[in-house]
Formats: C-alpha cells, sequence, structure tokens
C-alpha cells in the first residue's frame, strides 16, 4: 500500500512511501530525477547503511533496529532536496509518528531539519536496546560461575551474534552520519552539524559501548569453560579416589579367589581376616590421601 501521508507540518513537503514496490515511487522518481540505481536499492532490501550525493538531492539508506531474538534491522530510505523530502518503507512505522510528534512540538517547516530527526531517532533507538543487552550481559556474568548450565553457553552465544551484527550496522550508520556532518554549504543546513556531530558522539559511544559488551561476553565464556573444566576435574577427582580405594580390595579379593592352596583357607576365621586385611588397605589409602592434602 502506498500512501501520502498528513505531514506534521503542512508546509513540510514529507512524503511517505510505506511500499517500495508502488508505482508511485516511480512517479516521484520522475518528477524529482531520482537515480534509478537508488530506486532499485530501495526495492531490494536490505542493503547496508550508507550515503550518496546528488546535485539536486541526497539518498541515505537508514538502519532501523528491532530487538528481537536475532536482533533485525530495516531499511529505512530517505531522499532529501531542496524542496522535497522522501522516505521510503516496508509497511507502517511507529517511529516515523516519534518524528511526526517531534517535529510538531518544534514547529519547524525545514526538511533538512526533519531529516536530523529522522536520524536522531533511529539513533536513540540504538541506544535503548544497548541498555537492554548491558542488562542481559552483567546478569549472565552473575550466574555463569554459580550455574555454567548449557543454556548459559547458548546465551553467551546468542547475545555474540547480536553484538556482531549491531557493531556492522552502528559502524555504517556512524560513517552516514559523518557524511552528513562533514556536508557544506549544501542541501543540509550548515547550522544543524552540531546537531549531527551529537548524533556522530552516540554513536561512537554505541560502538564502544558494544566492543566492552563482546569482550566482557568473551571473558563470560572464558569463564563458563573453566568451572566446567573444574566441576569435571572434581567429579573425576572424586572417581579417582573411589577407585584408588577400591583397587587394594579387588587385588585382595581376587586372590583369595584363586582355586590355590591359600593363607587362611582352612581357617574358621579366615573370612574375618580377609575382611580385616580388606579394612586395613582401605584406611591405608585415604590416611595416605589425608597426608597429601588430596581431599
Amino acid at each position: 500500500m502506498s500512501t501520502l501521508p498528513t505531514t506534521p507540518q503542512p508546509q513540510l513537503a514529507w512524503i511517505e512511501i510505506e511500499d517500495p514496490a508502488s508505482p508511485q515511487l516511480d512517479q516521484l522518481a520522475q518528477r524529482y530525477t531520482l537515480h534509478p540505481l537508488q530506486i532499485e536499492d530501495c526495492r531490494h532490501r536490505p542493503q547496508r547503511a550508507k550515503y550518496e550525493e546528488h546535485d539536486l538531492y541526497l539518498f541515505c539508506v537508514l538502519k532501523q533496529i528491532h530487538n528481537d531474538d536475532v536482533l533485525t534491522f530495516t531499511d529505512l530510505d530517505a531522499f532529501i532536496g531542496k524542496d522535497f523530502l522522501i522516505t521510503v518503507a516496508q509497511g507502517h512505522t511507529p517511529l516515523i509518528d516519534k518524528v511526526h510528534r517531534r517535529i510538531s512540538d518544534d514547529g519547524t517547516n525545514r526538511l533538512d531539519k526533519a531529516l536530523y530527526y529522522l536520524v536522531d531517532t533511529v539513533v536513540d533507538e540504538y541506544s535503548a536496546v544497548v541498555d537492554l543487552l548491558a542488562e542481559e550481559t552483567s546478569d549472565l556474568e552473575d550466574n555463569v560461575l554459580i550455574n555454567p548450565g548449557p543454556e548459559k553457553l547458548q546465551i553467551i552465544f546468542r547475545l555474540k551474534r547480536k553484538l556482531v551484527e549491531f557493531r556492522r550496522i552502528a559502524s555504517g550508520m556512524r560513517e552516514l552520519v559523518n557524511a552528513l556532518m562533514r556536508k557544506e554549504r549544501g542541501i543540509i543546513g550548515d547550522d544543524l552539524d552540531p546537531y549531527f556531530r551529537d548524533v556522530y558522539d552516540h554513536l561512537v559511544r554505541i560502538v564502544d559501548l558494544i566492543e566492552t559488551y563482546r569482550d566482557l561476553l568473551t571473558g563470560s565464556l572464558d569463564i563458563y569453560l573453566s568451572a566446567v573444566a573444574n566441576r569435571t576435574n572434581n567429579v573425576m577427582k572424586v572417581l579417582t579416589i573411589w577407585g584408588t580405594i577400591a583397587l587394594p580390595l579387588v587385588i585382595i579379593t581376587s586372590f583369595f579367589g584363586m582355586n590355590l592352596k591359600l593363607p587362611w583357607e582352612d581357617s574358621p576365621h579366615g573370612l574375618w581376616y580377609a575382611g580385616g586385611l580388606m579394612a586395613l588397605s582401605t584406611i591405608c589409602v585415604l590416611l595416605f590421601f589425608r597426608r597429601k592434602g588430596w581431599y
């Protein structure tokens, strides 16, 4: 479905397309001389975050975040010229409503400032997801040593996959904002440079935090492997102790089980002698372990 919704300011020439396959996008491309390769980018998703400059307009591919199990990103394409702003999304997105509210509160009729609000709102959602990932990482660090079960390993790898994808997208968005910030005397007003610089700083911070949380997850993985190895060592230690204790008993019972003439064979107390010998050997092994400090 293709729409031209009501803009937050009547004098703001913002056209929203909610279906990239709509023929309306072709009509707009013809009216504003949009490059066909960029129209193709709008229809073949996903694309990487990028910024492209033309004589009459700028083209940006923004990446909107969705915090689900695999942390997905969707494209939000924007064309901005002197007298038009066109955004292309796959369906209606609540993010656009947030931008509308910010523009209404500000009362601006500048298209370049509307683009700033759009980029800033996208990056603000990144910060919220980073905070959630930080909480998950912190909880994982607290629990992985206490209960290093297989589910903790699954959580570690799931978070690492999220952070790897997140870093790739955030780095691309950082370069996009940097290009917008460095554009001089063009469609984007120079007075907006401090605002885009603030967005750029947020993205630099987000990338740094992602790297930090990746390091923490790597540390959690090391803790998990150490805890599992320590638990395995403890189990093997107990089994080894019991096996060593049982070894003299096996030897003694095997010795007296032979079909030969053996000591105490004819003695009425032979069973007690053999039992006492096994008990004595067990006590000696336990005293030896105690002296070595092995338990």
